[in-house]
């Protein structure tokens, strides 16, 4: 039986890169066949008309989700948790996404990796796994337990560069690892980023030469900016090939550091790195054994140390707008085209054009809040 092949029609179409005035996004099955003007839409099809208040905008992928809807992926790694996150991100726009494990031990990264490929087999939503560690820094764990921190095995090796469908970005200390190991990640395909580290800039260029191109929640739980020690920073913001994940809360970097990280020649990728109250009905989680507690936005330990973020996408896309002056076109890109780039998946995701699939928003400009989504061409319901 043929795909049944019906329009969305919007006002204002965002594309990822040119807003459209009057158009439609024509799908059949999971992907778009074409992006028509309004007038063009054949009038065989069923039309779905969003409300001349709203955007179609392609649908925002986060790279880095460690919870949501009271869940941590860490305390059950298993593909229920998986969809739990991703059905408390979804009213929030994200249409792809990559549960997060952090540093934990080798039998529950092999059990976070073998759940995500099930969950990512028949939820199109799932797009890979992001292992944040176990391979960093001591000297910046952050709330990472220092336990867990240890320096990459063989057989780390052949577990994380073992085939499989879905994508793999890991986070390392580049000062952690052999030369050889970020070399021997990036041939299989895996996307490596820099984070929890304390790299010199000399160390980082190395690292970026072997194939790292990503950093992960920029500035935050690195070596910082320095006159004669540059360090990470400033290897990301001077390389064109650079990606950096950016939390846009207003609590984790001050809106003068974002707005300096946005004048870099590197590519920014906005991140939530969420928690388990993001959409969902608690205002504490326990990690690591230390209890952690949402007050005024932040996620935080007793002894004030951050937690990962009370953030969603739709309010990261906000905040680069109010907060740092940036075109929300440009926030939209930030939070769709960008990570889908990043991942190798620029070809398919992140964009409303022929041949991608149908990851899609409503969304009210004004108010930078979802209406509706679609994920492979499925309305979705939060």
């Amino acid at each position: 039986m043929s795909e049944i092949e019906h329009a969305v029609a919007a006002r204002r179409l965002f594309d990822g890169e040119i807003l459209h005035d009057c158009a439609a996004a024509i799908i059949r099955g999971e992907r778009i066949i074409d992006v028509v003007s309004r007038n063009r839409i054949p009038s065989s099809l069923s039309v779905h008309a969003l409300s001349d208040s709203l955007w179609l905008a392609p649908g925002f992928i986060d790279i880095q989700v460690n919870g949501g809807g009271d869940v941590l992926f860490n305390d059950a790694p298993t593909p229920e948790t998986i969809r739990a996150i991703a059905q408390a991100h979804r009213r929030f726009g994200t249409t792809g996404l990559l549960p997060t494990l952090i540093s934990d031990s080798p039998a529950k990264m092999q059990r976070a990796i073998a759940a995500v490929e099930h969950a990512a087999a028949t939820e199109p939503a799932i797009l890979g796994i992001h292992l944040e560690g176990p391979f960093l820094s001591p000297q910046k764990a952050g709330v990472h337990d220092p336990r867990m921190l240890r320096r990459p095995t063989k057989d780390d090796i052949a577990l994380i560069t073992t085939k499989r469908r879905s994508a793999t970005l890991v986070t390392l200390a580049p000062e952690r690892v052999d030369a050889d190991v970020i070399a021997a990640l990036t041939r299989a395909g895996i996307r490596v980023a820099l984070g929890h580290s304390m790299a010199t800039y000399d160390e980082t260029v190395a690292a970026m030469a072997e194939g790292l191109d990503g950093f992960t929640h920029l500035f935050n739980a690195m070596r910082p900016l320095e006159s004669r020690e540059p360090g990470p920073i400033a290897a990301a913001l001077e390389s064109q090939d650079a990606w950096y994940g950016l939390i846009v809360d207003g609590i984790h970097v001050a809106p003068a550091m974002l707005r300096l990280a946005l004048r870099g020649l590197g590519r920014p990728i906005l991140v939530t790195d969420a928690m388990p109250p993001v959409g969902g009905a608690r205002d504490t989680f326990s990690l690591n054994g230390a209890t952690v507690t949402v007050r005024d936005g932040r996620c935080a330990r007793g002894d004030g140390t951050l937690a990962g973020a009370f953030l969603d996408m739709a309010s990261a896309v906000r905040n680069c707008v109010r907060l740092l002056d940036v075109p929300l076109t440009a926030a939209l890109r930030f939070a769709s085209t960008h990570p889908a780039q990043f991942l190798g998946l620029g070809d398919r995701l992140g964009r409303l054009l022929p041949g991608y699939r149908a990851d899609m928003i409503a969304l009210d400009p004004g108010r930078t809040e979802v209406a509706a989504s679609w994920i492979a061409g499925v309305a979705q319901h939060a």
